[in-house]
């Protein structure tokens, strides 16, 4: 979250920050901070009453001393209408001190200057591009018809065990599916410098709210029931990314700044519910609830965030380099980012069956923005503690991996060319027709 002494001394640097985002967040930022001085006001009420009490503490000791016991009975009543004014000031305190956090959470990261202001993604601006477009000489098909075609993807009976969204790899599809999550694995591991983890797929609450997937996007997780204990329903969730339980693994820790920076790299199903998402209803791979994906984490310094942000999107594309995917890098406008980030890098790859780009890795810098809400900091050489940037980049998604991978390399006798790095993993140069 916001730094809320950022809210206090530049509240309209914050308003005009927000204001970019086209969202309204801004108008929030007066809310806040009314309720902020309504704390500080009690808390300060709250001291000048301790003071008095103890004041008065020592006015009776004194009496007594005196053998005034009258006085000394009527300044111990003082004492506890003191007494219960705190009490009732304490309780003011803890609930304004609840709901401005609790609307603090619901405030957005600030833009960082260098993200263009736009809408929607119709204005994100192109960094980059590599390679071209693939050049067939016949008309190359959708993966939907070659996952039918080379039964790598069985798209009716995987509804018929889950419903819409869900699908069933079958044959070589399984077989490419954990391939690449192998191959990812190890470039992210062998070259790139990551340490692999593998976390839990379920996750508790405050890791949600860590990340800032809560409360904003609670509509969109599946929460868990343990068997019929409708208690435990919403304490626990699938995670909706390795994001989730990664880059919460030191939260409530305090780091050595000689451990910075810290590089996770994890492999997770992900599960997404999407309530009113368009696109589920139809065939394909391209929006689904259940999908896998490899996910990069780092934890840096402030002054190294965005040099570290840069190295991230390039361990990203390398995948898709190995790979002879065409590609583009676009940096997303203050309209189009995710409510966590600073700034982000999205890298959409080209599916020629489908003749568009598909988003298959997603890189931000969020900043402090998330180890403040998961009090996560680091010690530098004075003593101070301090919040680290955090970063997070998918390294990369599957299944629109799998998508553009297929529709790419696919041949004209109707079987798919596998991309040299990826045949180790699969014992094979091609999957046959």
């Amino acid at each position: 979250m916001l730094d809320i002494k950022l809210l206090r001394e530049r509240p309209d640097f914050v308003k005009e920050r927000l204001a970019t985002r086209l969202a309204g967040d801004d108008a929030k930022v007066s809310e806040v901070l009314a309720l902020d001085d309504r704390r500080r006001t009690a808390l300060a009420e709250v001291e000048q009453l301790k003071a008095r009490r103890n004041a008065v503490s020592k006015e009776i000791g004194a009496l007594m001393g005196q053998k005034k016991t009258e006085e000394a009975e009527a300044k111990k009543a003082e004492t506890r209408t003191i007494g219960d004014r705190i009490s009732e000031l304490d309780k003011v305190v803890a609930e304004v001190e609840a709901g401005r956090d609790a609307l603090l959470a619901t405030i957005p990261n600030l833009p960082h200057a260098s993200v263009a202001l736009g809408k929607d993604a119709a204005d994100n601006p192109e960094v980059r591009v590599h390679g071209a477009k693939a050049d067939f000489g016949f008309k190359p098909l959708s993966h939907v018809d070659l996952c039918e075609k080379l039964k790598l993807v069985d798209f009716a009976r995987g509804a018929k065990l889950s419903g819409s969204g869900f699908l069933l790899y079958t044959g070589w599809g399984a077989r490419l599916e954990r391939a690449l999550i192998n191959f990812l694995l190890d470039l992210h591991t062998t070259e790139h410098g990551y340490r692999e983890v593998a976390p839990p797929y379920i996750v508790g609450e405050h890791c949600m709210y860590g990340v800032g997937q809560f409360p904003k996007f609670k509509d969109q997780a599946y929460a868990v029931q343990e068997g019929l204990d409708a208690s435990t329903m919403g304490k626990l969730y699938l995670l909706p990314t390795a994001e989730a339980p990664v880059a919460n693994i030191h939260r409530e820790e305090i780091l050595g700044a000689a451990q910075l920076p810290v590089c996770y790299v994890a492999y997770s199903p992900c599960f997404r519910a999407e309530a009113g998402a368009a696109g589920l209803g139809t065939r394909g791979m391209i929006r689904v609830h259940q999908f896998d994906k490899v996910e990069l984490i780092k934890l840096v310094t402030p002054e190294t965030g965005y040099e570290e942000l840069e190295k991230l999107v390039g361990n990203a594309e390398k995948v898709l380099q190995l790979l002879g995917l065409h590609y583009r890098v676009i940096s997303l406008c203050t309209g189009d980012m995710g409510f966590a980030s600073a700034k982000t890098y999205d890298i959409e790859v080209w599916a020629p069956g489908q003749g568009s780009y598909l988003e298959v890795s997603s890189c931000s810098n969020c900043e402090d923005y998330q180890s403040r809400r998961m009090n996560l900091r680091y010690k530098i050489e004075t003593g101070e503690n301090r919040f680290p940037h955090i970063l997070n980049g998918s390294g990369t998604a599957l299944a629109r991996l799998f998508v553009a991978l297929v529709e790419t390399h696919q041949q004209a006798d109707g079987s798919v060319l596998i991309p040299e790095p990826l045949r180790p993993y699969l014992r094979a140069d091609r999957i046959p027709a």
